[in-house]
Parts: C-alpha cells; structure tokens; sequence
C-alpha cells in the first residue's frame, strides 16, 4: 500500500531539498513505521508555485469524474487504508474502517452537487441591467489538518476544494502522515492535472507560515486547536485571505427528565468513545436531570464496561491507543483533578504511566458528582472519560452548557419537541444533535461558532467555502 514515503509537488514524488527525515511512530507498539521527509519554506513555495500554475478552468464533467473516481479508489483500498490508519494513530480498525467510508461519501457527495457552481441570473431587469452571479474558484488553497482523523479530515477540504476547481497545497500532521502519502498514490492514478494536488510534510511551523504569507494561496482551511488557529489567522490577515477554521471543542451532553435513557446511553457511548474520545465533537460534558441520573449513569457503566480494550488491529477492540503520552497525560491530569475534587469515579482505575512515548492506552472511566470547577469541564479532555453531572433547571443547565468560548457540537435529549427546539434555540453551537449523538455529515455544513472557528465543511456552504462570488451586471441594449 505505501509504496515510498515522501512529499508530492507539482505531479512529482520528492523528499525535498534537504535531506533530512524523521520518524513515524506506532503509537501502540513505538515501532518506527517509515522516515518521512522533514519538508520546510522552500518544499512549500516550490508547491505553492505549481499550484499557482494551473489556475484554469475545469469542465464540470471533469470535475465529476475526478470525485467519483476517488471515491472509487477510496472504497476499492478501504482495509489496507484503514489499517494504515491505525498503525500511526492508535485508533481502533473499526473507527478507522468508519473513517474511510465517511470519506468517500464526501466525494461522492461532491460530485453530485456539483450544481451549486453554475451560475445564476436575478429575475427581472433592475437597473437597466441583466445580472448574473458567478461562483469563481477562490485560488490556492493551502490546506492543514490534525492527527486524530488523517484522511477523514483532509477529504471534508480536498473534495470541495477539487469540485471548486482549486489547486491546493495540503499538510498532514507530522505524527500521522503516511495515511495521506498512500493516499495520495492513489489520487495519482486519477490522472489530475501535475501542481493540482501538492502534498509536504514536516515541521509545521515553516510550512504553515509559508502557507499564510504567501500571497499566491488565497484561501487557507485548518482543522486543530484554537491557539493555533489564532496564530494562522493572524498570519493571513496582511493578506486578507480567505479563512476556514474548526477549532476546538468542549461538547455538552444534556439529558432532560422525560428522555429515553436507554436510547440516550446507546447515543452516548459511539459519540464519546469513537476513537478513544480523541474527537473534537465527542462529548465532553454531560449533564443529566436528577430525576434520572441514576439510571443513566447506570446505563452508561453497563456499557463502559462491555467495552473491549486492546490491540487496535483486533477488529473486536472497542478502544485503542492514545495518540502519545502527552494525550495520556492530559487525560489522567483530568481525571485526578477531578478526584481531588470531589468526583466519585464509578468505572476505571489510575493506569500505569508509559515509560516512553507509545503504549498509551487509557481505561475507560466514568466520573460522577462532576462540577464546573474542575478541569475536565473547562478543557476539551481529548480521552475515554464520562464526566457527568447533575442538573435540575432548564435555565441552569442552558448556561452551563453555554460557560465556555467554545461551539462547535452540543447534544440534547428529551421526549419533548416543545423543550427540544426551545432549548436548542438558546444553545451557541454550531452543531447540534436532538435525541442522537451523531456528528457532521457530508450533506450539511459543519463548523463552530464563537473561538471554535468560521466557516464550514459539508453541505452547499462547505462547497462554496472554495468560490468566491462574481457579480456581472450587463447594461441592456436598446
């Protein structure tokens, strides 16, 4: 499947100008997986430049038969990627199976709404004019995305970006770049037009730096945290680039009274432990009504303990490896802050600390009598940890959900529509699930409000997120 391990510019296979590499590790084993090209400033220039040299317009039947191609080839190599995906993240192979499906369907969606690019015309004569509005591709684009999902996250950009007709510069995260290179040789077979897709991996800071103030990349997209997402932005503000960014999460849970528990717990436990909770839309936050907190927490610890810990290549494994051991230790500092503070832990126990960098598997655990002094409710946990905690107003429990300056994905429970739409009405998320813990798909827009970004992926928004608008007004002759 991975045939070399090196960066892809301008239709060509390269490790760059320096020569120097570093490691990629199995997260669960610490065995080196491949040296990989440390690529910096003029590995993205040379990219940005190739990619600059394409900007011409694609046919839409060209366009469609990219994206239904790779979602071809996606769906063809579905195991061998996602097996990829799990030696470098962790992560169990059901999840990474599910990765790859998620993916290809947003190219498959793509393809079928390609439509939202035509053009269309205002009614009527106004001003003495025609008018018609152009969807024009925004330019390059220089693409960024985490670790947890490598090709999931890359995909949600790539497709919409290849539908748009934009050339684009993209760069995996350094700890799980060879599920994008394999990836990337299959997006080769394709036949895409050399400089149209550019990939460069190393050291982040060059890279993306590069990708910020170089004026040929218009547009910038990136998934990850909000304090580099706030760096980025200021990066490109000279430039007044076009900005896409989903940035962090701190996802509340809210169970009302007259909720189906049963339904609620089996909507739960995918959201929060779908890749050992290291999602940025897993819930991080419950809140249950006290009327039901004991059958819910008792529904959630029946089910937390049938979870299956181990080898993340078992296709059985419910839960596999953290990333490394600063997500251990972040995940563990959360939990015994909480402790310290009064929480009670119902499933679970203090795990040894890896002596090195790999072997980082946290136990499932559920916290009860969690209050909002303690970490684990202030700071995305990023780990297989229930916090849960008690509530008894719909108005307390509103402003909890509400106590952070983060939105991206909230989740509400109960058998009242009534209740439902007024309290979702009143949520600041971007997203957000009644009785269903589901996330993004590719038909709808996805993205955070307040610090946890702008703009969207998904839906007709996501798709557009690559044009900008051209306005023609044409004067009519008498």
């Amino acid at each position: 499947m991975l045939d070399q391990a090196l960066g892809y510019i301008g239709g060509r296979w390269t490790g760059g100008g320096s020569g120097s590499t570093f490691p990629v590790i199995n997260p669960t084993t610490g065995e080196c997986l491949a040296e990989v090209p440390n690529m910096g400033a003029a590995e993205t220039e040379a990219a940005i430049l190739a990619a600059a040299a394409i900007m011409e317009p694609f046919s839409v039947e060209t366009r469609r038969g990219w994206l239904t191609g790779i979602a071809g080839r996606l769906k063809e190599f579905r195991s061998e990627l996602a097996r990829l995906i799990t030696l470098e993240t962790g992560k169990a192979l059901k999840d990474s199976l599910a990765e790859i499906d998620y993916s290809a369907a947003f190219f498959t969606h793509a393809a079928r709404r390609l439509d939202v690019f035509a053009p269309r015309s205002l009614d009527g004569s106004i001003r003495d004019c025609r008018w018609m509005i152009h969807h024009r591709p925004t330019g390059v684009a220089g693409l960024i995305t985490p670790w947890n999902f490598p090709i999931g996250m890359v995909v949600k950009k790539l497709s919409a970006a290849l539908a748009a007709g934009c050339p684009s510069v993209f760069k995996p995260d350094e700890k799980t770049p060879l599920s994008a290179i394999a990836w990337w040789g299959l997006l080769e077979q394709e036949g895409l037009p050399d400089g149209l897709i550019n990939l460069v991996i190393g050291d982040p800071e060059p890279i993306a730096e590069t990708l910020c103030e170089d004026p040929q990349v218009r547009y910038l997209s990136f998934t990850g945290s909000t304090d580099v997402g706030r760096i980025l932005a200021a990066q490109c503000a000279p430039h007044v680039k076009k900005l896409t960014l989903e940035l962090g999460g701190n996802a509340p849970f809210i169970v009302f009274p007259d909720a189906d528990v049963e339904a609620a717990a089996d909507a739960f436990m995918p959201n929060k432990f779908r890749a050992g909770g290291q999602t940025c839309v897993c819930t991080n936050r419950i809140y249950v009504h006290s009327d039901i907190a004991k059958p819910f927490t008792d529904a959630v610890v029946e089910r937390v303990r049938a979870l299956r810990v181990g080898d993340p290549l078992d296709p059985d494994t419910d839960i596999g490896t953290l990333i490394n051991r600063d997500g251990f230790d972040k995940v563990a500092r959360h939990v015994r802050d909480a402790l310290d503070r009064g929480a009670f832990r119902v499933v679970g126990e203090d795990p040894e600390r890896p002596t090195g960098d790999w072997g980082a598997i946290y136990p499932p655990t559920v916290l009860t009598h969690v209050t909002p002094q303690m970490q684990i409710c202030w700071e995305e946990t990023f780990g297989p940890v229930a916090a849960i905690a008690e509530f008894e107003e719909e108005d307390s429990v509103i402003a909890l959900a509400n106590s952070t300056p983060f939105g991206l994905a909230a989740y509400v429970f109960t058998g009242d529509d009534t209740l439902a739409e007024r309290v979702v009405s009143r949520l600041r998320f971007g997203h957000v699930g009644v009785n269903t813990g589901t996330g993004p798909t590719p038909e709808a827009p996805f993205g955070g409000v307040k610090q946890s970004g702008i703009g969207r992926e998904g839906g007709e928004e996501g798709l557009l997120e690559f044009c900008e608008s051209q306005t023609v007004a044409v004067r009519e002759q008498d």
